[in-house]
C-alpha cells in the first residue's frame, strides 16, 4: 500500500525544492489552499496547467436503496469538490 504525503512533508519538499525556509513554504502552501477553497466557495474552476483542475460538483437529490433493508431513501442535493488531474499528470503516472 502507498504511503500517503502528511502536510509537513509536503512542506519539507516544497522548501527544498524552491530553496526557502519550511515556515516560507508553509505559508505559500497554506495561501494557495485558501485561494483555492475560496475560489470554490465563490462557484469558480481553479485550473494548475501540468497538474489538473478544482471544481464544483453539484448532485441532484435522488432516491437510493439503504442496502440493510431494501428501502428506499431520499438522498439530499449535494455539493462537492471534483479534481480533474491534467494529461500531463496522467500520463506521468503511466
Amino acid at each position: 500500500m502507498a504511503h500517503s504525503m502528511t502536510k509537513a512533508e509536503l512542506v519539507s519538499k516544497i522548501a527544498g525544492k524552491a530553496g526557502i525556509t519550511k515556515a516560507q513554504a508553509n505559508d505559500a502552501l497554506t495561501a494557495a489552499t485558501e485561494a483555492i477553497g475560496a475560489a470554490l466557495l465563490e462557484g469558480k474552476k481553479t485550473t494548475l496547467p501540468g497538474f489538473g483542475t478544482f471544481s464544483v460538483s453539484e448532485r441532484a437529490a435522488r432516491t437510493g436503496r439503504n442496502p440493510q433493508t431494501g428501502k428506499s431513501i431520499r438522498i439530499p442535493a449535494s455539493t462537492g469538490v471534483r479534481f480533474s488531474a491534467s494529461s500531463t499528470l496522467k500520463d506521468a503516472l503511466n
